[in-house]
């Protein structure tokens, strides 16, 4: 198979390097806070087929996909959509990707154990935050296992 003069092993999009050998679609999910789904928006959003391997973009597709990743509520993308919807410090609709996920996602727990809330105290604590049961799972914090004693083993330890 002859290859393409401008096929690109690595493909620079949103500041990550993305893989060339993989269809677009796949490569944009190396991009910490991108799914597959939101992959597929991008691509639709941005005119450029998901089937098509990320190393044979062009400077422009490149170009445009890169607008869209970086702000894709004005490209016509809804907001619920979006990984952080209604900031806690200035109230709008954002989508954050790679390190700045980690950060945000950080500062929204110190926040949360500042105040005092439940969850905080619960991340504080190491339990689980959603309503979860706790007497079997979540033994990182408890210790072993504690199991019930058969009656063999109880005749035998008296």
């Amino acid at each position: 198979m002859a290859e393409n003069q401008t096929y690109k092993h690595i493909v620079r999009i949103a500041q990550v390097d993305v893989p060339g050998d993989k269809p677009i679609r796949i490569a944009l999910t190396k991009i910490k806070g991108v799914g597959i789904n939101l992959a597929d928006i991008f691509c639709t959003v941005a005119g450029i087929d998901k089937r098509l391997k990320a190393g044979n973009l062009s400077a422009d597709n490149v170009e445009s996909l890169n607008g869209v990743i970086k702000d894709p509520l004005s490209h016509g993308i809804p907001a619920w959509i979006c990984n952080r919807q209604k900031d806690y410090e200035t109230g709008e609709h954002k989508h954050i990707l790679t390190s700045t996920l980690n950060f945000t996602l950080d500062n929204d727990i110190k926040r949360l154990k500042k105040i005092k809330s439940l969850r905080g105290m619960r991340h504080q604590k190491k339990l689980p935050l959603r309503g979860q049961r706790t007497r079997s799972n979540f033994r990182r914090s408890k210790g072993k296992v504690v199991g019930v004693r058969k009656k063999a083993t109880a005749k035998k330890g008296k």
